[in-house]
């Protein structure tokens, strides 16, 4: 399946203000990079209509980025186009200081009867459990574990 092709068609006021984001000293290098993109890829009778290709190899970037570039300046408009993106927040963390004491608390404690020792599983089934947590994985054990240097054993 062929990629969609975004068309920028730029207007005479939006490229006289890219222009002048290039003629700043004071600009952002990722602008700088965006607007020459968005200048190139411009399809308008002023523009230069270069291909993705082609704006790659002159600019000395991937491909990709200027597809992602021409996509934001369609869909999202110029100023998007020009400027990165807000990352989003890193999701809340499962365990809190407390929750880290009881995990390594337990996992030094003695294993669970019939257990030669305790498993990142078990130890995530009994944080529930002792609910020290409201759920948790084992991975995240395992993770919280190595952080620590304690010695299960």
């Amino acid at each position: 399946m062929p990629k969609k092709r975004y068309v920028v068609t730029l207007t005479a006021d939006e490229r006289s203000y890219l222009h002048g984001l290039l003629s700043k000293g004071r600009v952002a290098a990722h602008k700088q990079r965006h607007a020459r993109i968005l200048l190139k890829a411009d399809a308008s009778e002023a523009g230069d209509g270069w291909t993705d290709g082609r704006i790659a190899e002159a600019l000395e970037i991937g491909r990709a980025t200027v597809e992602r570039v021409r996509q934001r300046c369609v869909e999202e408009g110029l100023e998007a186009a020009l400027n990165r993106k807000k990352r989003s927040p890193s999701p809340a963390k499962v365990m809190d200081g407390n929750a880290e004491a009881h995990l390594v608390a337990l996992a030094c404690s003695p294993p669970p009867e019939g257990r030669n020792r305790w498993t990142m599983r078990l130890l995530a089934d009994k944080m529930v459990e002792l609910e020290y947590v409201e759920s948790i994985s084992h991975n995240t054990v395992w993770q919280t574990l190595k952080k620590t240097s304690s010695n299960r054993g």
